[in-house]
C-alpha cells in the first residue's frame, strides 16, 4: 500500500507498535476520536509513538510504528475499540499541527542488507535463548497501549512454534522483541534500531540480561 507522507500520532507511555504487530487500543480522548474518524475516511493510517520518559509536555520518540487500522468497533457513546497492524517504522519529522491531533511529516525506514552469515548466527542465539526462557519457565504477557500485562492467552511455547515457522529474520527479531521484551525502553531501543545485525545485538543482550536477573531472583 502507499504510505502518506503525513499521518497522525498517538502519543501513548510505554506503547511500542513493531511492523507485523497487532496493537489493541480503547479510544476515548476526543482528539483521538477525531483523528480515528478522520482516519477511516481516509488512508486507514496512524502512527503510535512513545511518550519520551521523564516529559510532561506531550513529546513523542522520534521514531514511530505506523499501523493499519484492522478492526473498529465503535460504541455508543462514541468511544472506540480498534486493532491496530504495524506497517513498519517511521521517523516523525516536521510538525504539521498540533490541533485538534498532531499530524506530522514521517519518512517510513527501511534496514538495509546484512552479512547473511553473521545474521544467521544472531538469529541462532536469539532462537537459542527464547528456549532457555521456556525451560526456566518465563510466564509471557500481552503488550498493550497501557504496558506490558501477564497471564496473557498466549504461551512462549506458542511463540517458539510460530517462531520456527518463520525464516525472515527481520519478523523473528520483531516479534521476539514484541512479545517476549517486558521493559519500555528496551522494546523502543528494538524499534528504533532499523538494521538487522545491530538490532539482533541488542535483543540477545536484553534477553542475556533478563535470564540472568531471573536466575539471580530464584537464588535469592
Amino acid at each position: 500500500m502507499e504510505i502518506p507522507q503525513e499521518v497522525g500520532v498517538m502519543t501513548l507511555p510505554n506503547a511500542t507498535l513493531f511492523p507485523q504487530a497487532l496493537l489493541p487500543l480503547y479510544i476515548f480522548e476526543p482528539r483521538y476520536r477525531r483523528m480515528l474518524a478522520d482516519a477511516l475516511s481516509g488512508s486507514r493510517v496512524f502512527a503510535v509513538a512513545m511518550q519520551k520518559p521523564g516529559r510532561i509536555r506531550e513529546t513523542p520518540a522520534a521514531v514511530a510504528g505506523l499501523g493499519l487500522l484492522r478492526v473498529c468497533v465503535q460504541n455508543p457513546d462514541g468511544t472506540s475499540h480498534i486493532i491496530l497492524q504495524g506497517l513498519t517504522r517511521v521517523e516523525l519529522e516536521q510538525t504539521v499541527r498540533y490541533r485538534p491531533y498532531r499530524l506530522q511529516k514521517i519518512r517510513p525506514l527501511q534496514a538495509t542488507p546484512n552479512d547473511s552469515l553473521t545474521v544467521d548466527a544472531l538469529l541462532a542465539k536469539v532462537r537459542d535463548l527464547v528456549n532457555e526462557r521456556v525451560q526456566l519457565g518465563f510466564s509471557i504477557g500481552t503488550k498493550t497501549a497501557a504496558g506490558y500485562e501477564k497471564d496473557s492467552l498466549l504461551s512462549v511455547k506458542e511463540v517458539i512454534s510460530y517462531l520456527d515457522k518463520l525464516d525472515d529474520a527481520d519478523q523473528v527479531a520483531d516479534l521476539v522483541s514484541c512479545a517476549l521484551l517486558p521493559g519500555a525502553s528496551e522494546r523502543q531501543t528494538i524499534l528504533e534500531t532499523v538494521d538487522l545485525e545491530p538490532r539482533l545485538k541488542h535483543l540477545i543482550h536484553f534477553l542475556i540480561a533478563e535470564i540472568k536477573q531471573y536466575r539471580n531472583t530464584k537464588k535469592g
